[in-house]
């Protein structure tokens, strides 16, 4: 059997009384202050209301104008029909029986390509480490590039405006083009589809007969290349072996052609140099 609940003490009635009174109160003083600003903004004796009332009068009034010009109304109109359009043309694809044929294929190629992904991982990520590492040793030549870059887009750029310009000016020639290839090239497609459907059937016919002597091509390949691989380890070694040999007759080469190349520019400088002072001997020898 259920028990009744006590009945509150006089302390608590008064302190519950004592809360909804403060929370009134609070209330009140709220809705007070906001009483208050919307009158001290909208008062008319200072000049705020009115100020605030005509500029609301006039963005309506500006606001109803420009939206019932007939441009407005024209763009409304479109914005509605295009809107329109997607939504009868789009829902039906995701129902459409051709969406099922393109989800068969998505999967195909989702179910092959992870494992090739799985695969070329390790060497994808080498190839952005070396990658990012070139662009790093590279960064000095980047403002120099972008440089360049910007100056062909800057030359290219009038030449595009002018052909721009032709082609608004053609559009007539351009849509009589359009029309004659399309005029031209329309009775041609269902040949096209049939030859495509016939050399698909060939091309079909060929790969099944050249499968198999390829694959045994190949399996003869992998055998020679495996039984001849001392001897292409041996000469990858001899060709190594050769540039290390010749990596320090390179370098000496290369630091004697710029100590010339300096020599012949301070020659010419000092030699061109109109401001020069007539005392100053420049001399570089090289050893």
């Amino acid at each position: 059997m259920a028990t009744i609940p006590s009945l509150p003490s006089r302390d608590d009635v008064l302190r519950m009384a004592r809360n909804t009174t403060d929370i009134t109160g609070q209330l009140l003083d709220t809705a007070g202050n906001i009483t208050r600003i919307a009158i001290n903004t909208f008062d008319p004796r200072d000049g705020s209301g009115a100020e605030v009332l005509r500029v609301l009068r006039e963005t309506t009034a500006e606001l109803a104008e420009a939206s019932a010009s007939p441009k407005a109304q024209e763009a409304f109109y479109r914005i509605v029909d295009t809107l329109t359009r997607l939504g009868t043309s789009g829902a039906p694809l995701a129902v459409h029986p051709v969406s099922e044929p393109a989800q068969a294929l998505l999967t195909a190629l989702g179910d092959s390509l992870l494992p090739v992904l799985d695969a070329v991982e390790p060497a994808v990520e080498e190839f952005a480490d070396a990658l990012g590492d070139l662009v790093e040793t590279t960064s000095p030549l980047l403002p120099a590039v972008a440089g360049m870059a910007a100056g062909v887009l800057l030359a290219v750029t009038p030449v595009l405006r002018a052909a721009a310009d032709v082609l608004r000016e053609s559009s007539p020639e351009l849509r009589r083009v359009a029309d004659a290839l399309t005029a031209a090239l329309a009775p041609l497609m269902p040949l096209q589809v049939a030859l495509a459907e016939r050399a698909a059937a060939a091309g079909a016919g060929v790969v099944r007969a050249t499968l198999p002597p390829l694959a045994d091509l190949t399996e003869a390949a992998a055998a020679t290349t495996k039984a001849a691989r001392p001897v292409l380890i041996a000469g990858e070694e001899l060709l190594v072996s050769g540039l290390e040999q010749l990596q320090p007759l390179l370098l000496a080469a290369a630091s004697r052609a710029g100590r010339v190349a300096r020599a012949a520019a301070v020659r010419v400088t000092a030699a061109v140099a109109p401001t020069a002072e007539r005392g100053v001997v420049v001399a570089v020898s090289t050893p």
